[in-house]
């Protein structure tokens, strides 16, 4: 947090250090990212990500679409528009805020994107990935997480109604939201995400879209219960 002298800002652990929330999906040959916030450049890098098929869009908030724009090298390199799943809610805030990429003329070099539409109810596949969407409430926001075979990713959530929970059940391996141990009017806090857990009871859960008023993640993680761990910047795991 900018300015912030909390002692997960000063910590030393690089687990307390953490980028804006998103998940790349590695299956086989195909690279999927779920979300594009304004760290998008610095985590492709850190990664070392040197091709990329989709981005799926779980909702329109900047810190998940705003690094929309560098794309651009995967553009250049691939020599295709990127392909951008999203709801059509999402399509037209997308159009609003990179107006400039959807010109009839754009300028040489501009971001090239195909969006793709997706909604709650209809499952959808990437270069043969079966994608089934989740929705969920961000406030009073509808937000799509995604179930990908034996794994789900769902960020920003508050409440999630019992048919989409359905949809859940039987994951192995859950990443869910835990914005901190407070009430927040938006987002599940470390309470609320353990309930959801509780509900589809995955084999492992991750939390992520973590703030620092969270706490330590040493102190946090000695609290957390069997199977339920916080996620860090670079977390990688292998689903079967």
């Amino acid at each position: 947090m900018i300015g912030c002298e909390c002692a997960v800002c000063r910590s030393d652990d690089p687990r307390n250090h953490r980028l804006r929330t998103s998940a790349l999906l590695q299956i086989g040959d195909v690279n999927i990212a779920i979300d594009c916030g304004p760290d998008f450049r610095q985590q492709m890098l850190r990664a070392n990500v040197a091709h990329l098929d989709a981005i799926l869009i779980t909702h329109e908030h900047n810190d998940h679409v705003i690094g929309l724009d560098d794309v651009r090298p995967f553009n250049f390199m691939q020599r295709r528009d990127m392909p951008i799943y999203a709801t059509d809610a999402v399509q037209q805030e997308l159009r609003k805020r990179f107006a400039y990429a959807f010109d009839a003329t754009p300028y040489p070099g501009a971001p090239r994107f195909q969006l793709l539409p997706i909604h709650k109810d209809h499952p959808f596949e990437v270069a043969s990935i079966p994608i089934m969407p989740i929705e969920v409430l961000h406030g009073t926001l509808p937000v799509l997480g995604f179930r990908i075979g034996n794994f789900t990713y769902l960020t920003d959530v508050k409440t999630i109604n019992s048919a989409e929970i359905n949809k859940i059940k039987g994951t192995k391996v859950l990443v869910t939201s835990a914005l901190h141990i407070k009430e927040h009017y938006s987002h599940a806090n470390l309470s609320e995400a353990l309930d959801i857990i509780a509900a589809i009871q995955p084999e492992q859960a991750w939390l992520t879209h973590i703030s620092h008023s969270m706490g330590l993640h040493v102190e946090v993680s000695a609290q957390l219960p069997q199977g339920v761990e916080l996620g860090y910047d670079g977390l990688t795991f292998v689903v079967s």
